[in-house]
């Protein structure tokens, strides 16, 4: 038995009831999240998670598993902040190991303007309670000897960047299994291969969901899907600003486990980190085109390999092991949505785009507050639908370039 397997989670399944207080459509971090911190937190057990392949066989097992709170704007760096604090104290909390490393996050620039988004971008962190400063190429080359400061001969020249030390990487599976187990040990019912087909209603208000093994009726029904979000609140009448988009992402063969940080480029389009096993782990931005499709491509491999190189030399002496792709439930502006939709007892938490793994501890557990109060918590109210409405956007172009 080796490190990378997980012999000691024990996963209770029952079957399914006709009712529950709460009925959670998606099997991922996020749905399992606020199941786990509605029964932990609020003593709310009455829950079912409903997940029509097993829990996380989405985005929940299709990311890159970067921790940070390095972004761009003062409420996103309050929430995220939150969520790198609640990841490093959960191994504690469920007594398993997830495989938290946190190594530190690079996010470099290669210009003038680069520069001067850096340091206001440090300055907000700080202000707003992330551990994120400016750092100069001496101090970069410091902190990872492998970055070629002249990169592309000059053309992709580091000129600076910011740094946050808590930035950190954890086990995608370990994280699932982790909140499933706690969920399940107080009552949770989480229900695998369990597809929802339509949503019950009592006039205009939704009173639960139809599914493929039957009705379920419930108080609330929160979605906690990810990449079909549009078409279960469409069920509901509800009409989200949000496009899904693929994200691609694939890993080298083994390399000296003397990477540390997370390095990433907005400019060159890639980040890169090492994980447990030694592979280097590589990923970019969004595919721009719309879709629903898991497909992987050549183009992709290419064009994320040539950047990486430019800025890594090393890497030009590794092998692509394997792809994968996940899809990324965008926004308009960029940011999560999360909380009430106009309809009485529908429920979402979704738009996480390329940053859903990092924002599953704070996620779940604000939207269990919210479920279990009938309040939006502070810390997320700036996320609720009705900003688009209200023309409040949360725009953060600048912080979702590459990391998922």
């Amino acid at each position: 038995m080796n490190e990378f397997i997980e012999a000691q989670v024990d996963l209770t399944w029952r079957e399914l009831r006709p009712y529950y207080d709460v009925v959670i459509v998606g099997g991922g971090g996020h749905g399992l999240s606020a199941a786990y911190h509605l029964a932990t937190r609020h003593g709310i057990t009455r829950v079912a998670v409903l997940e029509r392949g097993y829990i996380g066989s989405g985005n929940s097992g299709r990311n890159t598993t970067v921790i940070r709170a390095n972004y761009g704007i003062p409420e996103a760096v309050s929430f995220y902040q939150r969520s790198v604090d609640l990841y490093s104290r959960l191994e504690e909390e469920t007594g398993r190991w997830i495989m938290h490393d946190r190594k530190g996050l690079l996010w470099l620039v290669h210009g003038v303007t680069g520069t001067r988004n850096e340091r206001a971008r440090s300055i907000v962190n700080q202000a707003f309670g992330a551990d994120t400063v400016y750092v100069t190429p001496d101090e970069i080359v410091e902190i990872c000897p492998e970055i070629d400061l002249n990169a592309g001969r000059g053309e992709y020249r580091v000129m600076g960047g910011s740094y946050s030390p808590h930035g950190a990487t954890a086990r995608h599976d370990r994280v699932v299994w982790a909140l499933a187990e706690g969920a399940m040990q107080r009552g949770v019912h989480v229900h695998q291969r369990t597809a929802v087909t339509g949503l019950l209603r009592s006039g205009s208000r939704v009173v639960g969901v139809r599914t493929d093994r039957g009705p379920v009726r419930s108080e609330v029904v929160l979605s906690a899907v990810g990449g079909h979000v549009s078409t279960l609140a469409a069920m509901a009448g509800v009409r989200l600003p949000i496009r899904t988009h693929p994200l691609q992402a694939f890993v080298t063969n083994h390399y000296a486990r003397t990477f540390r940080p997370i390095v990433a480029s907005v400019e060159l389009g890639f980040y890169v980190s090492q994980t447990a096993r030694g592979e280097m782990l590589l990923g970019g931005g969004i595919d721009l085109q719309p879709s629903y499709s898991y497909r992987s491509s050549y183009e992709f491999l290419s064009s994320c390999s040539h950047s990486a190189v430019t800025l890594l030399p090393f890497l030009r002496d590794l092998k692509i092991l394997r792809q994968w792709t996940g899809v990324c439930d965008m926004s308009v502006d960029m940011s999560p949505i999360m909380g009430y939709t106009g309809v009485d007892g529908f429920l979402v938490t979704t738009g996480w785009g390329t940053w859903g793994f990092k924002g599953i501890p704070a996620g779940g557990e604000q939207m269990a507050e919210l479920i279990a109060t009938d309040r939006t918590p502070d810390l997320i109210a700036p996320f609720s639908l009705d900003r688009f409405k209200e023309d409040r956007l949360m725009f953060d172009p600048g912080s979702t370039g590459t990391t998922h």
